[in-house]
C-alpha cells in the first residue's frame, strides 16, 4: 500500500510491534511520529528511518502528552491520518489477592486510559480533516481470563470496547476504527511472560510466537481499501484467512 503523504502516529514505538510498524509504514511512504516513554530508543529509531520520522517522548497515560504528540504530527507534517494505539504493559502478573494496587492501576492507566487519551486527542484533528483511521492493539486476553493477568485482561477488554464505541460514534464522521488481535508475538513482553511462569502462555516455546513484523504489516493492510469490510471489527491474526489476505502465508 502506498502511504505517501499520509501521517501516522504510533504509541509504544520504542520496540516490538510499535517499532516494526514505524519501519513498515515509513517504507510505504508515510510520515511517522514515534511516541514512547523511552526517549533515547525512539530517537534512535527515528534516526534509523530518516527524515520521514520524528520522535516524541511521552506517556500515553497523560492526556497532555498525547495532545502534544498529535500537535507534533500536525506541526511537522500538516495533519494526522492514522493513529495506532499500541502502547501497553503486562505487569503486574499476579493473582488478584496478591496484586499490588498501584501497579494494577498503572497498567490500566497505560493500556486502557492511554487508548482513550489517544482517541480523544486525535479525533478533533481527524474530524476536521474529514476522516482518519484509528487502530487499537487488542489481544485474545480481551475475551477470556488468564491466571495472573486480571489487569491485562481487563484493560484489553476495555480497549476493545472503546474501539467499538468509537466506531459507533464516529463512523459517520469518516473515522475508521478497528482492533488487531495479533496472537502471541516474539517481543520483550513475551520474555516477561515467560519469566513469570504463570498460566499456559508462559509455557510456550519462543518458536511458537509470530515475528513482530507480521502485526505491523497487518496494520498497514488495515489502512487499505482491502480491509474496508472489517471496519468496526477486531481482526485476528490467528485467522488463516486474514494471514492470507495480508500476504503472510
Amino acid at each position: 500500500m502506498n502511504m505517501t503523504g499520509r501521517t501516522v502516529l504510533i504509541t509504544g514505538a520504542s520496540r516490538g510491534i510499535g517499532a516494526e510498524a514505524g519501519r513498515i509504514f515509513a517504507d510505504a511512504g508515510a510520515n511517522v511520529v514515534l511516541m514512547a516513554r523511552s526517549a533515547d530508543a525512539v530517537a534512535a529509531l527515528a534516526a534509523e528511518i530518516g527524515p520521514k520520522a520524528v520522535a516524541v517522548s511521552g506517556d500515553v497515560s497523560r492526556f497532555a502528552d498525547m495532545e502534544a504528540a498529535v500537535a507534533r504530527a500536525v506541526a511537522d507534517f500538516g495533519g494526522l491520518d492514522v493513529l495506532i494505539g499500541n502502547a501497553g504493559v503486562i505487569d503486574p502478573i499476579a493473582p488478584l489477592a496478591e496484586a499490588d494496587p498501584e501497579a494494577w492501576g498503572r497498567l490500566i492507566d497505560i493500556n486502557l486510559k492511554g487508548v482513550f487519551n489517544g482517541m480523544r486527542a486525535a479525533l478533533p484533528v481527524m474530524r476536521g480533516a474529514g476522516g482518519g483511521t484509528i487502530l487499537t492493539i487488542s489481544s485474545g486476553a480481551a475475551h477470556r481470563p488468564l491466571e495472573g493477568w486480571s489487569a491485562y485482561c481487563a484493560s484489553k477488554a476495555g480497549a476493545a470496547m472503546l474501539t467499538s464505541a468509537l466506531h459507533l460514534e464516529e463512523a459517520g464522521n469518516g473515522i475508521r476504527a478497528m482492533g488487531l488481535s495479533p496472537g502471541t508475538v516474539a517481543t520483550q513482553m513475551q520474555r516477561e511472560i515467560k519469566a513469570s511462569g504463570v498460566n499456559p502462555v508462559s509455557q510456550l516455546d519462543w518458536e511458537d510466537h509470530i515475528p513482530a513484523d507480521w502485526p505491523a504489516r497487518t496494520l498497514l493492510w488495515m489502512c487499505s481499501e482491502a480491509a474496508e469490510d472489517l471496519v468496526g471489527q477486531e481482526v485476528s491474526l490467528r485467522d488463516p484467512a486474514i494471514r492470507q489476505k495480508v500476504g503472510l502465508i
